[in-house]
């Protein structure tokens, strides 16, 4: 059996929804006090393997259900990956990446449940499905170059060095809400363990990170109406779901961090995560063709 480049496309697009939708739902079982719905693992608890006899538990039980939706689409996209023609090793590597960081999941959740959601592995759980969202758009973006047929645009060293300062900009501001979370209410269980830390300083700290990165985006998109035309659609993309994003934080912080709120911040990172993807691989992907394309003139 033979896989077509516009196959895998949809194949790798199923993949990227999934892992961000076990992102929600358990955001869901956080925001809903469900963390420790079922407080066994593998098992929902000592008696059943599955348990929906409470409200907790029941989420609970469908977030660890909907993971068996998730190892699929990563399993799914591995194998489409190998079968592919032409064979493409970069795809196939990220798809590898994929499967691995899904089992790795599944051994970190059972950590989660029996250390009784302790903070610092939650931060984890959640920085590992960031990884995944990234590698997932990487690869979802290199099986649609496959099919395009646009123009390698050169892009200068300046502009991929600013692209990855976004990156880890945005990284750190992402590492940093982590702590939040860990320090703030919605713990995913009222008796679980928070760091002692001052919640207004760590949101102080996630804040500057923000503006951080929102500072070098603004730099960006003005960069972008001269000499970095080709950049500019990414920027805005992610400049608009950036602020966004930072508009949420302050509303839910000032506003008493409701659990409404919550679930779309989270949603917005996940948009974050994506759209940032997109800035670092297209400045990456157009400097590597290019260079090639300069390489063959020279010859």
């Amino acid at each position: 059996m033979v896989v077509s480049p516009s196959r895998f496309v949809w194949v790798a697009r199923f993949a990227l929804v999934m892992l961000v939708a076990i992102v929600i739902t358990g955001s869901i079982v956080r925001l809903t006090g469900s963390g420790l719905g079922c407080v066994d693992w593998p098992q929902c608890n000592e008696e059943r393997f599955v348990d929906v006899s409470s409200g907790h538990a029941a989420i609970e039980q469908v977030n660890r259900l909907f993971t068996g939706l998730v190892a699929l689409s990563v399993i799914l996209a591995l194998g489409t990956a190998l079968l592919l023609r032409p064979r493409n090793a970069r795809l196939i590597v990220l798809a590898i990446g994929l499967v691995l960081g899904v089992l790795a999941q599944v051994v970190i959740g059972g950590i989660v449940v029996l250390t009784g959601l302790h903070p610092s592995s939650n931060m984890i759980h959640f920085l590992v499905s960031v990884i995944l969202v990234a590698l997932s758009r990487w690869l979802l973006n290199e099986a649609r170059q496959l099919e395009s047929t646009e123009t390698a645009v050169p892009i200068s060293t300046r502009a991929s060095s600013w692209s990855w300062a976004l990156f880890f900009a945005t990284t750190a501001t992402i590492v940093a809400g982590t702590v939040v979370t860990a320090t703030g209410p919605h713990a995913g269980d009222e008796n679980a363990p928070r760091f002692d830390l001052d919640l207004r300083q760590t949101v102080q700290v996630h804040g500057v990170m923000a503006w951080i990165t929102a500072g070098l985006l603004l730099y960006g998109l003005w960069k972008c109406f001269g000499e970095w035309r080709s950049m500019r659609r990414s920027v805005e993309v992610m400049l608009g779901v950036f602020l966004a994003q930072m508009f949420v934080g302050y509303v839910q912080y000032f506003s008493g961090v409701p659990a409404q709120l919550v679930a779309i911040h989270i949603a917005l990172s996940m948009g974050v995560v994506i759209a940032g993807i997109d800035v670092v691989w297209g400045t990456s992907r157009r400097r590597a063709v290019s260079s090639k394309m300069l390489a063959a003139t020279d010859l």
